[in-house]
């Protein structure tokens, strides 16, 4: 028998782990890309799938924890790491949507661009040595550009661990996940304990 299926409103700690798991992917295969460069167009193909796959996997997060924020408030102690993962979520949300713009832009645009203007130098001179430099002038900024990208992706990343970090923070310091699945509080772990298990302590000592 299939285990039950969370509400929307609980369904962000299931979520959320698809996105992070493909955008943390992606630094890989850019890597991969700049080495192995016959293969090049191949892999920043898969890269960009994953960016987007995992850019709305982000909105799709966001809209899962929105929709259990009233639960979560429930937990005072819990109101400024959960203002900070909002803030850093969005943060995040608008870092990835950029980045996945501009690296659409360098993965169609730039070679668009790029043929537009072999072609008018072809149009203007018929010399072979002068095609080829050109072509490897553009190959060589384009690898260039890829892995300044690379940097700002991983800056993105930092970004996105903090954000889970302060996720985690909220499931295991302040039991939030508890109160998403039933309802209640949560007992945070660094709240007073229940009755009875304040008595087991006691009686253990």
């Amino acid at each position: 028998m299939l285990p039950p299926i969370p509400t929307w409103d609980a369904m962000h700690p299931l979520i959320v782990h698809f996105p992070i798991a493909l955008l943390m992917i992606v630094p890989v295969l850019l890597i991969l890309g700049l080495i192995w460069q016959k293969h090049s167009r191949g892999l920043f193909l898969a890269t960009f799938v994953l960016m987007v796959a995992g850019t709305i996997g982000i909105y799709v997060a966001m809209s899962t924890g929105e929709a259990g924020e009233e639960r979560a408030e429930k937990i005072p102690a819990a109101e400024v790491v959960l203002e900070q993962h909002e803030e850093l979520a969005e943060t995040t949300r608008t870092i990835f949507t950029a980045l996945t713009l501009i690296f659409a832009a360098m993965l169609f645009a730039a070679p668009l661009l790029r043929k537009r203007i072999q072609k008018n130098n072809q149009l203007q001179t018929t010399t072979e040595p002068a095609e080829d430099e050109s072509f490897l002038l553009s190959r060589k900024t384009s690898m260039i550009a890829t892995a300044a990208f690379l940097v700002f992706y991983l800056a993105g990343i930092v970004t996105l661990a903090n954000t889970a970090h302060q996720g985690g923070r909220l499931v295991h310091e302040f039991g939030v996940q508890a109160a998403l699945n039933t309802g209640g509080a949560g007992t945070p772990n660094n709240s007073p304990a229940s009755p009875a298990r304040q008595k087991k302590d006691d009686d253990d000592d």
